[in-house]
């Protein structure tokens, strides 16, 4: 149970993510969830929009910087959705937890000090997998004569082939139920009622919505 005061601190790696709000609500709702009870008080919240690479992220990074002072300030824990918001980098987590300022992470509450530099070692190591991942498939790429960097469509061509088969694969699936809730009068609101009642879901796995249906429909 939460207890004291609290600054919590929000990242998000890009400028567009920034302006979409894309995570950062997820970010804040764990906050909240974590803080949810107890006698605890949100003092404030600093959000920052920066991509995390390098070892000196503290001086790239104004925001956690001033979260950072005004957690000594007012002698309030530091409180983040998720230790990799906070970054990959083992030396980093260290610095952090040695700059005296306590803070915890929501999705880890019982995490002491050395769980969150062992963490961020995998964290780090994920990263550097990554990395080398995607090092490897844009080698890869190259040796099939893939030109990387080129937008134009001689290489966009077999994905963009690719999925149109597969959305006209999972339109023809629905055709049948589709053209059945037709017959029986149903309009298109009402075959989303059908759908989205029956538990059946998008390509993408989601809640059907009208313009999904009719993208469907227009594939029959």
């Amino acid at each position: 149970m939460a207890n004291g005061k609290f600054i919590a601190y929000h990242r998000v790696s890009t400028q567009k993510q920034g302006l979409s709000g894309l995570g950062l609500e997820a970010q804040k709702q764990t906050v909240l969830t974590y803080l949810n009870g107890g006698n605890w008080e949100l003092v404030q919240e600093f959000l920052e929009v920066e991509t995390g690479k390098g070892a000196d992220a503290l001086d790239r990074r104004p925001q956690l910087k001033a979260a950072i002072d005004a957690c000594k300030k007012q002698k309030a824990t530091l409180i983040i959705a998720k230790l990799d918001r906070l970054a990959r980098n083992v030396h980093f987590i260290s610095g952090l937890i040695e700059s005296g300022v306590d803070f915890v992470c929501a999705d880890m509450p019982q995490a002491n000090k050395v769980m969150l530099q062992m963490y961020s070692v995998m964290a780090e190591w994920e990263r550097d997998q990554i990395s080398a991942r995607t090092k490897a498939a844009l080698q890869t790429a190259k040796a099939r004569g893939v030109v990387l960097g080129a937008s134009g469509m001689a290489n966009l061509k077999p994905n963009i082939e690719a999925r149109q088969k597969s959305a006209d694969e999972f339109a023809n699936k629905l055709k049948g139920m589709i053209e059945g809730m037709k017959a029986q009068g149903l309009s298109q609101r009402a075959m989303l009622g059908e759908l989205n009642g029956l538990g059946i879901k998008t390509a993408k796995g989601g809640e059907w919505s009208l313009v999904q249906l009719q993208r469907v429909m227009a594939r029959f």
